[in-house]
């Protein structure tokens, strides 16, 4: 497993820590340094779930696109706000998930 790779993730900005402080994810890496490291809960049902995933996606048990809806979903549960650019058709557009 490659984990500075981003070629199976879609990059995030994670608003977390207060007003202009962000953490942008763009690889494997990434993703298990914000939920072991700058997480503000570490109790909540999604946020166990995503931690799961992540653990499985290292050990190449779980895909990305599974990880990545699972940290959203933790996301929401904790009240960070995320943003996301998600490509269509060649064209991208902003995504916003609160």
């Amino acid at each position: 497993m490659q984990w500075n790779t981003s070629v199976d993730f879609a990059p995030l900005v994670l608003f977390i820590g207060g007003r202009g402080k962000y953490k942008i994810v763009r690889t494997l890496r990434d993703v298990a340094e914000v939920l072991m490291i700058e997480w503000p809960l570490d109790d909540g049902e999604e946020y166990v779930a995503a931690v799961k995933a992540c653990a499985d996606a290292i050990t190449g048990q779980a895909g990305m696109d599974e990880l990545r809806d699972l940290l959203l979903s933790a996301a929401t549960e904790a009240g960070i706000v995320v943003l996301s650019v998600i490509a269509d058709g060649g064209k991208t557009a902003p995504h916003m998930a609160a």
